[in-house]
């Protein structure tokens, strides 16, 4: 039998992941998934004004029936979201030709992971960040034996959380806290000694709903 066949139920291959992402082919409607989603009350704070344009890699790693993702803990140093869990990703550059090209540049800026190295094989809608960022997670494929290296500036550390953890909306835990006197509902989902929070939980979850739900 071969490896092809022995991957087709699992559904928390590379494989798998390819086949449903092929779904999101876009065009989106725009502004229509964010954090305003769990905070209808404070749209108008969210998505009115200036947005600042980013991208996101969530990069799948193939290992076989059981992938994994890549996310980084940024720099606690950092001016915005610093020390929190994150995917790879930054800024979209006025030079930059697409969200795309903007995440592989600023994945390997990160991380050191080559731009060959990874496969695009989609793009989820643009997520709207309560930070004042309309985010555009892009969606890869990475092969075992890459190797990373770390800018310091922006990423202490970056590590690989398995796809079906991430997907398990058993492991989506709705949590608030009150910020700037109003209170603020997000989604924290905790893996070990990392505390997966915010806006990249928002963006697991979003994932969640339109590939695997």
């Amino acid at each position: 039998m071969s490896m092809m066949a022995d991957l087709k139920g699992a559904p928390f291959s590379a494989q798998e992941f390819r086949r449903r992402a092929a779904r999101e082919t876009g065009p989106f409607d725009g502004d229509q998934i964010g954090d305003h989603v769990l905070n209808p009350t404070m749209f108008e704070d969210f998505v009115t004004g200036s947005l600042r344009d980013a991208a996101v890699m969530i990069a799948v790693v193939d290992h076989g029936p059981e992938a994994s993702v890549i996310l980084t803990q940024r720099n606690a140093n950092l001016r915005t979201h610093s020390g929190q869990v994150a995917f790879p990703g930054g800024r979209i550059d006025p030079t930059d030709p697409s969200p795309e090209f903007a995440a592989l540049r600023e994945t390997q800026e990160e991380i050191g992971l080559d731009p060959h190295e990874i496969e695009v094989i989609g793009r989820m809608p643009d997520y709207v960040a309560g930070s004042g960022y309309r985010i555009a997670p892009v969606l890869g494929i990475v092969q075992p034996g890459f190797r990373l290296s770390l800018n310091p500036d922006e990423v202490d550390a970056a590590f690989e959380v398995p796809l079906s953890f991430l997907m398990d909306p058993a492991n989506h835990h709705r949590k608030s806290r009150i910020f700037k006197e109003r209170e603020r509902h997000y989604f924290e989902m905790p893996f070990g000694e990392r505390h997966i929070w915010g806006v990249t939980a928002g963006i697991i979850h979003t994932l969640y709903t339109r590939l695997y739900a």
